[in-house]
């Protein structure tokens, strides 16, 4: 099965692909690791954002996408193009998405066996958060 983490920042959907297969843990590598918008207020922006999104999960044959939740209100509230993004994913029709807390995936990630060292996978920095959501949604299930 293969499953997509997502952190939502500014106009950016932060991916990391991976999956598991008899225990082993796989991270493709992707053509871009990132999927973005210039304009979250123009309808054909967001259009084209969805359509780049499907396209880069089709391709890869992800077949879950896992987003990392934001606060709504509050210092670490998550801002209104992130929750448009959110939005523009999860009217995907073709794939199963979930949220899952920053609690979840902090508490997930204490608890698992399986130690896995972010330097050692070949990510780039940015995309850790994205890369801890993906695995902490395999390792609570």
């Amino acid at each position: 099965m293969k499953v997509c983490g997502v952190e939502l920042k500014g106009n950016d959907a932060i991916v990391c692909v991976m999956s598991l297969a008899d225990g082993l843990y796989d991270l493709p590598q992707l053509r871009v690791a990132k999927v973005s918008i210039d304009d979250a207020g123009d309808a054909e922006q967001v259009q084209k954002f969805q359509f780049a999104f499907k396209k880069l999960m089709e391709d890869y044959q992800v077949e879950q996408v896992v987003i990392k939740g934001r606060a709504l209100k509050g210092k670490f509230a998550g801002g209104p193009v992130g929750f448009k993004l959110e939005a523009a994913i999860q009217l995907i029709d073709t794939l199963k998405v979930d949220i899952v807390s920053g609690s979840f995936v902090k508490n997930t990630l204490a608890k698992s066996q399986v130690g896995i060292d972010f330097r050692d996978t070949g990510l780039k920095k940015f995309q850790q958060t994205a890369f801890e959501t993906v695995f902490a949604f395999f390792e609570g299930k």
